[in-house]
């Protein structure tokens, strides 16, 4: 499902792996983005949301180019308004709790996709594209 304003966008991976806790989800947004992507491992839990507007106004902030969670979000009617690029399995209102849990800087599996830190990730409307290095064109 695809939020927030922009419809394209493209940049460097930066990873999270996580399950209903989005404390590594929080630590990465409140860092510089410098352009990146955030690809959030949920391990496809519904349950928990692991994105908000505050977290999403702070990606903003911070220069993020994006956020990909494989995973549910919340505030999806205030993410929609704002400048950003998010794309989510769902959307629940339930917030996750604050555990310290997760883990970042590492190689995903998503659907037998590899992606790892520093890999390229580019979004529109026809989906998620993983590539080892920027694509010309």
């Amino acid at each position: 499902m695809r939020f927030g304003q922009i419809e394209r966008f493209a940049g460097p991976a930066e990873t999270v792996r996580c399950h209903e806790d989005n404390s590594r989800v929080a630590e990465a947004v409140a860092e510089p983005g410098s352009g990146r992507v955030l690809v959030v491992d949920g391990q496809e839990s519904l349950a928990r949301s692991l994105l908000g507007d505050n977290l999403a106004r702070k990606a903003i902030d911070n220069g993020w180019a994006g956020i990909i969670v494989i995973g549910a979000i919340r505030d999806v009617e205030i993410i929609d308004e704002l400048p950003i690029g998010v794309r989510a399995l769902g959307v629940i209102p339930v917030k996750t709790e604050k555990r310290g849990q997760g883990e970042r800087q590492v190689s995903l599996s998503l659907g037998g996709v590899t992606v790892g830190p520093g890999n390229w990730v580019y979004a529109d409307r026809n989906g998620v594209l993983i590539a080892k290095k920027p694509l010309q064109g």
